[in-house]
């Protein structure tokens, strides 16, 4: 685990240095608003086309070779931005890092399943959200400030660390690439039957599995995703916007974190409506403070406090939907669920990011806000509905 928290906070430090940087870089490049706009489109693109074929890259080469090109792809394109602020090369580049985050985000998740027993999956969970959580935290509102003041060359060398986590990578190639014959864990691969045969978990049942925790993600990284996207944009007060990017992030964080003891004390299920419920309501609450004019005391302390409550549902439910799509599918199984549940997040946060932009072009941020709230609370009665857990 201590090689993993490390290889992902260097693979997700080098991410999201670029995340707010690489379309500034494009704009200083002559691109428009709109190119700009492009390059973490096409990074998240690739992101999710490749995110379901890297099961397969890890049955054919092994964890230790596809760890290790997942973080070379991710890190080493940060270097050659400095060569080129042309659109055109700042876009592929940028699909060669979606490929590398893609390896990252599935192999770092499905790595927990295969570390660690069922029994203290919530924690070891709690501790990977946090390694994923703490670069977004610290290195994402920084990133821009190093660009302008020190310039974009120290970002796009910040933007290599990926390459630092191969050490650990070879560290858990050790363990995770063990003969198949010797399970890390006695996690169950099958299940029997009514008549004592053993009935192997199918590729189908396996997605028909996911779907209950794969929706309930998206329906609150719907609200996240639009969220970080748009929240200085919402309101008046660059200190405000600040404090509430600020507040999703570390509530978030701890959240992530704070939830997996209790999902190993206390399962998943308990926790899982409450959470959806109260990020449904503090969007509401913030649909409410920008609708009103989030410039009076009141409506901008409405609109940082549900920002925040909202970070603890998208911190919470990541670390329990990951816990519920490992519980839904046999040990087999575990890398297809880290594959779907890191689809379900990138779909989630970019329909955020797209719905509310269509809709605050034509409506504003207020009635955006609140149709996104609606459509979260679409996955209500599948947060109320309990599953029961078939390979705990």
């Amino acid at each position: 685990m201590p090689a993993l928290v490390g290889m992902t906070m260097a693979g997700f430090g080098g991410f999201m240095v670029l995340i707010p940087t690489a379309p500034l870089w494009a704009v200083r490049g002559g691109a428009s608003e709109a190119g700009a706009g492009f390059v973490n489109g096409v990074l998240l693109l690739f992101t999710v086309l490749l995110q379901l074929f890297v099961p397969r890259m890890l049955r054919r080469f092994g964890w230790r070779a596809t760890m290790t090109v997942g973080l070379v792809l991710l890190g080493l394109p940060s270097v050659l931005f400095i060569l080129s602020d042309s659109l055109t090369a700042i876009l592929a580049l940028s699909a060669i890092r979606g490929v590398g985050f893609a390896v990252l985000t599935v192999t770092g998740s499905a790595a927990v399943a295969e570390l660690v027993e069922p029994g203290r999956r919530g924690k070891a969970i709690g501790a990977y959200g946090l390694a994923v959580a703490l670069p977004n935290l610290v290195l994402l509102p920084v990133a821009p400030y190093i660009a302008q003041t020190w310039g974009f060359v120290w970002v796009f060398l910040l933007g290599a660390m990926p390459l630092l986590g191969i050490p650990f990578v070879v560290a858990l190639g050790r363990v995770l690439d063990a003969p198949a014959e010797e399970p890390l864990h006695n996690d169950a691969d099958v299940t029997r039957g009514a008549h004592g045969d053993v009935d192997e978990m199918t590729q189908r049942a396996a997605y028909l599995a996911l779907l209950r925790p794969t929706i309930i993600l998206v329906g609150v990284t719907l609200l996240g995703g639009a969220l970080v996207t748009f929240a200085p944009q919402m309101i008046d007060s660059a200190a405000a916007s600040t404090v509430a990017l600020f507040g999703i992030g570390f509530t978030a964080a701890v959240s992530r974190w704070g939830f997996g003891g209790l999902a190993d004390r206390y399962g998943c299920e308990p926790f899982i409506w409450p959470l959806m419920l109260m990020a449904v309501a503090a969007m509401g609450l913030a649909a409410w403070s920008v609708a009103v004019g989030a410039a009076t005391v009141l409506a901008l302390t409405g609109f940082v406090v549900a920002v925040c409550l909202v970070g603890v549902s998208y911190g919470g439910l990541q670390n329990l939907t990951l816990g519920l799509a490992f519980q839904a599918v046999t040990r087999h199984h575990t890398r297809l669920a880290s594959a779907v549940w890191n689809i379900g997040f990138d779909l989630g946060t970019g329909l955020g990011s797209v719905l509310v932009g269509l809709l605050a072009a034509g409506y504003g941020f207020g009635t955006a806000l609140a149709v996104a709230a609606a459509i979260s609370a679409c996955t209500l009665p599948l947060a109320l509905r309990r599953t029961r857990t078939r390979y705990p």
